[in-house]
């Protein structure tokens, strides 16, 4: 998109290659940046607003990360306009294609989209699909399976979350385990903070150290040491 384009930075282009981990090996190999902050990014929706499920999937098909930032973000500008079922259910369709096809393809693809698109959709629907992407190995749906649990959290409905987890606790990838702790940090601030103890200190032993350490981050010094000290 030449919008985007325009606004880029080869600076901050080449700083996002190594913040997005883009080298050989890494997860995200082979990425493109043009070096567009988010909030600019953010700023352009307004003037695309109304964008057709193709153009959106044109962005998405993008080798420019940014562009199917933009992408994602349109698309859930689209979904969240959408006057009725069908054409909410169409947004989603056109989401979950794109993660199929490896287009949600990194942490920040997904933590923009997961929750407010996925994650509200199946707010009053089967969680099924939740759990496929959660017992998924594919690095990306697996964390789309765990960030889309926000959205009940968010409402303060955290049994999601803790329904998934057996699926995800052994996961020892630095992305799974933050998203994992994200959650759970989550769910204990926003939901209930003896249920995320009682669980802690039930599988704490079973917990990598990034996600045990997330999880725990607003509990006090004392209560952290301890349930760090299960492990």
């Amino acid at each position: 998109m030449a919008a985007v384009d325009a606004l880029g930075d080869p600076d901050r282009a080449a700083g996002s290659l190594r913040f997005f981990k883009s080298g050989p090996g890494d997860y995200g190999e082979g990425d493109r940046f043009v070096g567009v902050p988010v909030p600019r990014l953010r700023s352009l929706v307004r003037s695309f607003r109304g964008l057709d499920a193709p153009g959106v999937v044109d962005l998405l098909d993008s080798p420019v990360h940014e562009h199917r930032l933009i992408g994602l973000f349109l698309l859930r500008d689209g979904f969240e306009r959408s006057d009725t079922e069908a054409d909410r259910a169409a947004w989603v369709e056109v989401y979950l294609d794109a993660i199929a096809r490896g287009r949600v393809n990194n942490w920040d693809l997904v933590d923009s989209s997961a929750d407010p698109i996925l994650g509200v959709w199946l707010l009053d629907r089967p969680r099924e699909l939740l759990t496929r992407f959660a017992a998924d190995d594919d690095l990306w749906c697996r964390r789309v399976g765990i960030v889309a649990t926000f959205a009940f959290i968010r409402r303060g409905r955290a049994s999601t979350l803790y329904e998934i987890a057996p699926l995800v606790i052994a996961d020892r990838r630095d992305l799974i385990q933050k998203a994992f702790g994200w959650m759970l940090r989550e769910a204990g601030k926003r939901c209930d903070r003896d249920e995320l103890v009682g669980y802690l200190e039930s599988h704490a032993a079973a917990m990598g150290r990034t996600a045990l350490s997330y999880a725990t981050e607003h509990l006090d010094a004392d209560h952290r040491a301890a349930l760090r000290a299960l492990r």
